[in-house]
């Protein structure tokens, strides 16, 4: 069983996302050490940075975005298309993060910073990719996020071939579905109508901190240890 090493802890102190009202950003500054980003996402907060931000920002957003386990919308096209790929776990997360950060995508937020930052917590065990292959060996698709326990913040999913990155969704939430499943969490950060259509919901704040401190405190899933 691989367990994840734990970092020396963050010199910084984590804003209280529950002092952060309606807004959605939290704070700025600090730094990408992994102590400081598991510090982030025990609290409830994850790093993204805009266009000429000088600093790094933290955000918590007030409307979170979720998948429910038990949730997940697949189409029929969809489940034709789980026949299609082979799924593997980590077997190729530089291409992965790197196909996520291409600055040709819309809205990319994935700067080199935030590539060698999560390389490197993927290296002490606690990100992890979920790949799509096609028949050929070609990696199709896949995402990435960060794995504490129970918990599972996506970060982002990309696709070279149709269905490639809902393929490796179902993957994963087949990986997580196990004895913790009702209490396990899928953390996407915020809804989108892509994301609605396969079952993302939203929940308050204030719900996902305690459905957060819930899920930190399970085994790790099997897939990922």
């Amino acid at each position: 069983m691989r367990v994840p090493t734990e970092p020396p802890q963050t010199q910084w102190e984590m804003p209280s996302p529950d002092l952060a009202g309606e807004d959605d950003l939290v704070g700025s500054g600090a730094d990408l050490e992994p102590g400081t980003l598991l510090a982030a996402y025990r609290t409830g907060l994850f790093p993204m940075p805009i266009p000429d931000s000088r600093a790094m920002l933290w955000w918590s957003p007030a409307r979170r975005g979720v998948l429910p386990l038990n949730g997940l919308r697949m189409s029929r096209s969809l489940r034709q298309s789980c026949a299609k790929y082979a799924i593997r776990v980590d077997t190729a997360f530089d291409e992965v993060i790197r196909a996520c950060a291409d600055p040709t995508r819309d809205g990319g937020w994935i700067t080199d910073d935030i590539i060698a930052a999560y390389t490197r917590l993927h290296h002490d065990g606690w990100v992890h990719s979920v790949e799509a292959w096609d028949g050929d060996g070609r990696l199709a698709g896949g995402l990435y996020g960060v794995t504490i326990g129970g918990f599972f913040a996506g970060e982002s999913m990309f696709h070279h071939q149709r269905d490639a990155s809902k393929v490796a969704l179902v993957a994963l939430v087949r990986a997580l579905s196990d004895q913790y499943a009702d209490e396990r969490l899928v953390d996407v950060q915020w809804q989108t109508p892509h994301l609605a259509r396969l079952g993302v919901t939203e929940v308050p704040r204030g719900e996902y901190l305690t459905m957060l401190q819930r899920a930190l405190k399970l085994p790790l899933p099997e897939a990922f240890s």
